[in-house]
């Protein structure tokens, strides 16, 4: 499979590119900065330069053309301040989303967060309720799109960098806890190639069920 991922240099992406490209598939890492292609190709991925902040849906859709499945891994990341958390978070994921519609890319995983869907409490940081409300937004608008994509929405926990585990527990309604990246990477890699979790919403962390079983569980319909 040829599969572009946008937000390509983020520490998930990396994990995605090299695993994908480990079992033979064509990862495509979107990127903003071209001091990041060595980084992308030393992980095994295409470097496709592109800003998603700028650019139109015309010019997204030409780099996806071709692609078997697109994966937002986007994020404007810590240190970003609201306005951003809205251009990258949310506004990109929008435009990623109709850019595959447009190229014919109809597999689309995005990578949002847990618990976006539930109220912002009383007295949040206001950056940190910026980015919830710009997941929630972004997770919204891709679930329109059942006629044109065939999407899953992966919900990660607190994203940790230990050594990935391989074993995790994934469903509608896992609870809050913490996940490494390497294990959400595998989880992606797992999805991508299984279409039957397609119009699903799937909460992430780390468990006690291998990552293949609990993905096939899924396209089972079990929670």
């Amino acid at each position: 499979m040829r599969i572009v991922i946008a937000g390509g240099h983020g520490k998930i992406a990396l994990r995605l590119a090299k695993q994908l490209a480990d079992r033979g598939d064509q990862p495509v890492a979107l990127i903003r900065n071209p001091d990041h292609a060595a980084d992308v190709e030393e992980a095994g991925a295409e470097a496709a330069l592109i800003d998603l902040e700028k650019a139109t849906v015309t010019e997204l859709s030409e780099k996806l053309m071709n692609a078997d499945a697109v994966v937002f891994a986007a994020g404007a990341g810590p240190g970003s301040g609201a306005a951003r958390k809205e251009t990258v978070d949310h506004k990109a994921a929008v435009l990623c989303a109709d850019a595959a519609s447009l190229a014919g890319a109809r597999r689309f995983v995005q990578i949002s967060a847990i618990g976006v869907d539930d109220p912002v409490p009383e007295g949040t940081e206001p950056v940190w309720a910026a980015y919830v409300e710009a997941k929630r937004a972004a997770d919204a608008d891709l679930r329109e799109r059942n006629l044109e994509l065939d999407w899953t929405i992966l919900r990660p926990g607190r994203l940790t960098d230990e050594p990935g585990t391989g074993v995790v527990d994934l469903g509608e309604g896992v609870a809050r806890d913490s996940v490494s990246r390497e294990d959400v990477a595998s989880v992606v890699v797992a999805l991508l190639h299984e279409p039957g979790t397609a119009g699903k919403v799937l909460n992430l962390v780390n468990g006690a069920t291998p990552v293949d079983e609990a993905v096939r569980e899924q396209a089972d319909g079990s929670n």
